[in-house]
């Protein structure tokens, strides 16, 4: 799964603490997104994976590793890889950049669950076979 999705990001008042800088958990929405963004790019809407197949995507584990900070204003790419996709789970490697300085990595588990049980279930057929031609 060689393929890299990159979403911008600019960083807002409203993303950033006390000091001027982003706030750490912001990294976490900023990679959220750029996940549901990717998914839109592959023709995959989450609202119709609920209501047609009842079926939800939820983090089951983040580590994230920080290296620079970003600060108000900045333009930011956020870049998404598929490094594993398993039956009932996809695990993303992301990076959010300013520039050419690295500024947070992120390991991210999702798994794919029924929205009635919650239990895990299969990746949908249509859904996979997005994901495997990206």
């Amino acid at each position: 799964m060689p393929s890299v999705f990159n979403w911008p990001v600019r960083v807002y008042y409203e993303d950033t603490d006390a000091g001027g800088i982003v706030f750490y958990a912001n990294y976490l929405k900023f990679f959220e997104r750029a996940r549901t963004e990717w998914l839109r790019a592959l023709g995959v809407q989450q609202q119709e994976l609920l209501d047609q197949d009842r079926t939800a995507f939820v983090v089951k584990n983040v580590t994230l590793d920080y290296h620079a900070a970003a600060r108000l204003d900045d333009e930011l790419s956020i870049l998404t890889s598929v490094e594993k996709l398993g039956r009932a789970s996809v695990q993303f490697k992301q990076e959010a950049w300013r520039g050419d300085v690295l500024l947070n990595t992120a390991s991210v588990k999702v798994g794919c669950v029924d929205v009635e049980s919650m239990r895990p279930r299969s990746l949908p057929d249509h859904v996979a076979a997005k994901m495997r031609a990206a």
